[in-house]
């Protein structure tokens, strides 16, 4: 018991210190980083459209919340890592062979995600919103609620993302067959919209907007996986 906590603690301390230092050096390029946050999204709104900020705080606690969240991201790998370390002696040789794979595939579809949601969700919805105002109405976004906008469709596509591997994994695993999860495709399709209308801001367009995508992932995810297992599921 005592070796399995003192591994425990020896993963742990190495990842708060990576984490630290990464969160050190994103801190210190933060404004950086909040300028390269909202250049694409800039870049389809109206000319003269400024960020704001109507808090005193904020511009200081904006780029610190900007930068610990991407030092949380760009250490997602190196943490995963030290946590596979840790239960890696613990798994047999077919088990660590069988979730490597599924892994290696979440982490890929998660980054996919989130650079889907920053660079294609979140400017189209800006845009048409902005867009949308009345005639003599100035846009300007506030800093807080600009980045917690963003944050948030990043998140909720990187969540959405996994569908492949969560269907995949279905049917893998015997609780579905392909035949009986494309018999539910109407069901999968309303599910998706109200997981786009949780998941993301309370408007319709980015709702659609995510929604859409995690339809055809639920197909991207059938595709995935293999079919010899419906006899057995069926039977």
């Amino acid at each position: 018991m005592k070796q399995h906590f003192d591994e425990l603690l020896y993963r742990l301390k190495r990842s708060l210190f990576v984490l630290g230092a990464v969160f050190t050096v994103c801190f210190y390029y933060s404004n950086t980083l909040y300028t390269l946050v909202s250049k694409p999204i800039l870049t389809y709104l109206p000319a003269g459209t400024q960020i704001i900020t109507t808090q005193v705080t904020a511009p200081f606690m904006v780029p610190l919340q900007l930068s610990f969240i991407c030092a949380l991201l760009l250490c997602a790998p190196y943490l995963l890592y030290q946590t596979w370390m840790f239960v890696k002696p613990g798994l047999y040789k077919q088990e660590r062979d069988n979730i490597i794979p599924v892994i290696l595939l979440s982490c890929i579809l998660f980054y996919l995600g989130i650079l889907f949601g920053t660079l294609i969700i979140s400017p189209i919805a800006l845009n048409f919103f902005t867009n949308s105002a009345p005639n003599g109405v100035t846009v300007m976004l506030d800093i807080a609620s600009y980045l917690d906008f963003i944050v948030t469709i990043a998140f909720a596509s990187g969540i959405a993302f996994q569908i492949p591997v969560i269907t995949s994994l279905l049917i893998r695993l015997g609780i579905f067959s392909k035949r009986q999860l494309s018999s539910k495709r109407k069901h999968i399709i309303v599910l998706a919209f109200v997981l786009g209308m949780l998941l993301a801001p309370p408007d319709v367009i980015s709702q659609i907007l995510l929604a859409l995508p995690m339809w055809g992932l639920f197909e991207f995810g059938l595709l995935l996986a293999p079919s010899r297992l419906d006899k057995i599921v069926n039977s």
